[in-house]
């Protein structure tokens, strides 16, 4: 009797470690990534998006449109060949950051459409709040981006914002062609964050 019972005990043991153990298993194996993943592709990839971005704000800054236009195109070429295939990262991760990319390539198409430098830069404070976004899903570490407050940006008088490689106040909704004192317009906005994602100790 009392070597039926200690049997019984040690298989009830066996069954119940081998379940907990199978159960931490599945924990490990299907717990989402906690942090970001890139590669060197992929930052490069990035930067140049950063870079296309910078040269359509120079173009508003300027208020040349054949500038615009030529930056706007190459921002929609950039952001294009994002690879996004050397971004590892939970899907939802991913899908939102595509999600971001894919509407940032609708707002250029937008943008190339109006005829106004209004309603141009009324889709430039589009893109720049869908790429800022960008920015913090992806965790882009390459370099600090500034991301800058206009107070009043359109005709409302209502804000708008841009992004900036520099802490440096040169607005590209005030530019050069905007009535008022340009010396004092295009020195008008403020700082609202920086972006600077540090990359994991692992790399």
């Amino acid at each position: 009797m009392i070597g039926v019972l200690a049997l019984a005990l040690g298989i009830t043991y066996l069954v119940l470690h081998k379940s907990n153990s199978g159960s931490n298993n599945s924990e490990e194996r299907d717990a989402p990534l906690a942090i970001s993943s890139k590669t060197s592709a992929f930052n490069r990839s990035f930067a140049g998006v950063l870079t296309s971005y910078y040269q359509l704000s120079d173009g508003f800054v300027a208020s040349d449109s054949s500038q615009i236009s030529a930056a706007a195109q190459k921002l929609r070429n950039s952001v294009d060949s994002i690879r996004f295939d050397q971004f590892k990262a939970d899907t939802a991760i991913i899908q939102t950051a595509v999600s971001l990319a894919q509407s940032i390539q609708g707002e250029i198409t937008g943008l190339q459409g109006e005829k106004t430098m209004e309603k141009k830069k009324r889709e430039f404070n589009m893109i720049t709040d869908e790429l800022y976004s960008l920015i913090r899903t992806v965790k882009y570490d390459g370099s600090t981006v500034y991301h800058i407050r206009c107070p009043n940006a359109f005709a409302d008088s209502s804000e708008a914002y841009w992004l900036s490689p520099v802490n440096k106040i040169i607005n590209p909704y005030l530019g050069r062609n905007h009535k008022g004192d340009n010396d004092k317009m295009q020195d008008q906005g403020e700082v609202s964050d920086s972006l600077h994602f540090s990359p994991p100790l692992s790399e």
